[in-house]
């Protein structure tokens, strides 16, 4: 087992409101717990990082200048982050970037000097999982209306919110391996608000 050594968080649903494809900064808006989270963790000493899919720059629906804006007012509401990894490609690219392949993690992992099996990932949705997976990297779900519930079945570690992901995983190392019980995983019988997502949208 690893020591935690960074943290890398998905930013719309898991930091920010879920706004599809903003390009307005003015429309950020933390989710509860994101602040405390976020300061937790540089109290610390754990690095922080976003990875995120940006699909809106190549779907003609936001500019790359409009994302950068956003991203820029969310590092003023939370961060510093210490590293930013984002992907502006879209599904049919091919791109190595894009979650859930697992590009975003590893350069971030570089960026921050840490080995993925220090990092934890915390989103939202299946495929920050199996980013997560795929870079050797350790992932905890944090589900919202839009988190399928194969997606919450199949997460190795579940967290009702974000607050108590990161005071989970700083209370000592998770458990690697899906199968086993983990503090993380939300009670027996508790869905954390997953539900099936009539308006789901890929980033």
């Amino acid at each position: 087992m690893n020591a935690v050594r960074a943290v890398l968080f998905d930013r719309d649903g898991t930091l920010v409101e879920d706004v599809p494809y903003n390009g307005d900064p003015d429309r950020v808006r933390p989710l509860p717990g994101a602040r405390e989270a976020v300061r937790l963790l540089r109290e610390h000493s754990v690095a922080t990082g976003v990875v995120t899919n940006q699909s809106g720059v190549a779907r003609g629906l936001i500019t790359a200048a409009d994302l950068r804006r956003v991203n820029e007012r969310v590092d003023t509401l939370l961060g510093p982050f210490d590293a930013w990894a984002v992907c502006p490609h879209g599904p049919d690219d091919g791109c190595r970037c894009r979650k859930p392949e697992p590009g975003l993690i590893l350069w971030a992992a570089g960026r921050l000097c840490a080995a993925p099996a220090d990092i934890v990932v915390v989103g939202d949705i299946g495929s920050d999982m199996e980013a997560a997976r795929r870079a050797g990297a350790r992932g905890i779900l944090v589900p919202t209306p839009v988190t399928r519930p194969e997606e919450t079945a199949a997460a190795d570690h579940v967290a009702p919110d974000l607050l108590t992901a990161v005071r989970c995983l700083l209370g000592g190392p998770l458990p690697p391996a899906r199968g086993q019980d983990s503090p993380c995983r939300a009670p027996a019988g508790e869905d954390a608000g997953a539900r099936p997502e009539p308006g789901r949208w890929q980033r």
